[in-house]
């Protein structure tokens, strides 16, 4: 009962901070699950430990999109933020413990070159749509064994069209 009252009550921005430092909320969430979201509406879902860097699912990507080369960012919205800092920790970012990201290549519009529309992902990533599977850890000597990576299906994001009809309410009166 006594913690219940705790969460009852409103708590100051000092008071949020304390906590954070105590990290007493770091020890319960321990994952973070980031989606990327492509332009083309495609969603690439990963599972993150909460302490990993945001370099880690910028090396994922690197490896699933279709033109590695190009240079590309990330960034969040409401606003668009991009991120730059890739050395900040998930909890740090605020991405724990779930975030959406979106994915953008970094070139000018009006350039020859200009990026690439479609596909974003690579051709054998989208022949997985729809399954689901668990990067298996590998341990070496040499190097810290990476953490278990789950990335689950790359999944078109579809927006049903609004087919509504526009009707006056009867208590309007123009």
């Amino acid at each position: 009962m006594a913690t219940k009252k705790e969460d009852k009550y409103l708590r100051t921005r000092k008071i949020r901070e304390a906590e954070e430092a105590t990290c007493s909320r770091r020890s319960k969430i321990t994952m973070a699950v980031i989606r990327v979201r492509f332009p083309d509406n495609y969603t690439s879902e990963a599972t993150f430990h909460a302490s990993e860097t945001i370099q880690s699912p910028v090396d994922l990507l690197t490896k699933v999109v279709a033109h590695p080369e190009l240079p590309f960012y990330l960034y969040t919205i409401p606003p668009k933020k991009q991120i730059k800092e890739t050395s900040q920790d998930f909890y740090s970012a605020g991405f724990v413990p779930g975030a959406i990201v979106y994915f953008a290549y970094d070139m000018p519009e009006g350039e020859d070159g200009s990026a690439p529309s479609s596909p974003f992902l690579r051709e054998d990533v989208l022949s997985m749509l729809g399954l689901e599977f668990v990067k298996e850890q590998v341990e070496t000597s040499q190097q810290e064994p990476e953490p278990p990576i789950s990335i689950s299906s790359v999944v078109p994001e579809v927006k049903p069209a609004a087919d509504k009809k526009k009707i006056k309410p009867k208590w309007l009166k123009m």
